[in-house]
Order: structure tokens, then sequence, then C-alpha cells
């Protein structure tokens, strides 16, 4: 089993805010790959949406994850995913925004630190390891505000068109990472 994490934060609040990018992706991959609605788990205080996927004459059993735990604590749900079905960090693919990076680029990131992203600390932090592979998607750089405000901020309509196109990238890359 493989999980394929997305980063962001819980409610309509937060929807389609620059820290929720992760989310983002996981509702486009599971329209893409036709997987079933996701459906809150109360045990990992996740949402969860589980399905097969073939890529390259290889069947994966696949697990998209959304915590729910709110961005900064993503490794509690994370660890007990990966308590209950036995894996590793080898087996994860986490999926977050990154404000250092420019809207609309992404980069692939393994065994890096967390550059001062909270929910990829927490995770690191919980895991004991930073060994896992990380698609980081550039939100935008932003020097006039303070980290937490930009991040929060939603996406302005032009910005989403952006989004919606690198996503689209992104989806290429979690064929390839896999």
């Amino acid at each position: 089993m493989k999980l394929i994490i997305g980063l962001g934060n819980p409610g309509e609040k937060y929807k389609n805010t620059r820290h929720n990018v992760g989310f983002e992706f996981l509702d486009k991959l599971k329209t893409e790959w036709n997987f079933p609605i996701f459906e809150f788990n109360n045990k990992f205080n996740s949402e969860l949406s589980k399905g097969l996927y073939e890529i390259r004459d290889t069947r994966y059993e696949i697990l998209l994850v959304k915590p729910q735990t709110f961005m900064n604590l993503s490794g509690e749900a994370v660890r007990s995913i990966l308590d209950f079905y036995k894996l590793s960090p080898d087996d994860i693919l986490v999926i977050h925004d990154d404000k250092d990076i420019a809207l609309g680029e992404y980069r692939l990131a393994t065994d890096s630190s967390s550059a001062g992203h909270n929910g990829v600390q927490n995770i690191i932090d919980n895991l004991g390891t930073q060994n896992f592979k990380r698609i980081r998607i550039g939100v935008g750089v932003e020097t006039n505000l303070p980290a937490e405000d930009f991040v929060l901020q939603k996406f302005s309509d032009e910005d989403l068109e952006i989004i919606k196109k690198v996503l689209a990238d992104v989806l290429e890359e979690v064929k390839k990472s896999l």
C-alpha cells in the first residue's frame, strides 16, 4: 500500500487558500483516478479515499489521506496510519504548499528538511526521519506579510488558474514517484 498525503486545514474557511493546496491536489487526484469520495475516519482523524491504480503495469493499493488535525499536527495522523498498516516512510508521498517556490512551479524532495514548514516538521518529528518523498507546490513568494498570514490568503481567480495547471503537472509527477 502507498499513502499519498495532502496537507491542509479542515473546513470551508480554508478552502482555496495557499496552505490548502495539498488538499486541493488530492481532490483532483481522487477525481482523475476515479477513487471513492473522501470519508472521515475517526481513528486516524483524517479523511480517506482508498482505491487501486495501475502505473507502468504495476497495480498499487493507494490510500489518499487528508489529515484533519490542522496543518501543524499532521504528523499525528500520518504516524497513526503508518503504525496501523505497518508501513514505513518509504511508502508515503506528502504533497504540500511551499511559500519559497514561485506560483506555478513545484519541486520533488526526498530526505530534506522542513524548510520552516510546520506541517512537514510535525511529520518529521512524529516519524523520526525526514527521509520520505514530498512534492512542494509553489504558492508564490511574498515578503510583505508574515508567513502565517500569507499562506492563509485565498488565491485570486488568476492564481487559481495557475494552480490548476501546476496540479496537472504534479499529477504526472506522482505517477513517476510511485
